[in-house]
């Protein structure tokens, strides 16, 4: 099958448009989909999509656009806008205020109320730093050749091993 766009080339990417309830299939070598690509790209980024769905433009006054400057990195607000990403960690402080209205919008909460981990109580904890300290001592008695400390220690750890392995 040949390129829809230039009719010289075999078609390996094969695209599917849906435009106002109308679906146009496209066959495309890579040269002309790499184009086509761009073209989509500077015409309809991720990031305009989100400020589409979220008003996320319109929250933000012309002159604070302007101030907002990424101090670690450089990156401006428009910069943001344009790519959907921030350029460092930075970025994060810079543009705080805006990511928590976007993030609100988006996901319904700026606050992650997902699964926390494990809470471990004050005896496991012990244990577990024991049990480093343990592997730790074994590790230095290798090193220093002292293979009966050692094997000590590794009976030590397997004992506290299977003591945390449950029934």
């Amino acid at each position: 099958m040949q390129c829809d766009i230039c009719g010289k080339k075999k078609a390996t990417v094969h695209l599917t448009e849906i435009l106002d309830e109308q679906m146009t299939e496209m066959h495309l070598c890579e040269e002309c989909a790499r184009e086509k690509s761009v073209k989509m790209e500077q015409q309809f980024g991720l990031a305009d999509l989100l400020a589409g769905l979220t008003d996320f433009g319109k929250q933000i006054k012309d002159v604070e656009k302007v101030k907002l400057k990424c101090a670690g990195c450089g990156m401006n607000y428009d910069d943001f806008r344009k790519f959907g990403r921030l350029g460092c960690s930075e970025c994060y402080d810079t543009f705080q205020a805006h990511l928590a209205t976007l993030l609100k919008k988006i996901h319904g909460s700026n606050h992650h109320f997902g699964k926390s981990p494990m809470k471990i109580s004050q005896g496991e904890k012990e244990k577990i730093i024991t049990l480093q300290e343990l592997k730790n001592q074994l590790n230095e008695a290798i090193q220093m050749e002292d293979f009966e400390k050692a094997a000590g220690l590794r009976d030590k750890i397997r004992q506290l091993e299977k003591k945390e392995e449950p029934s």
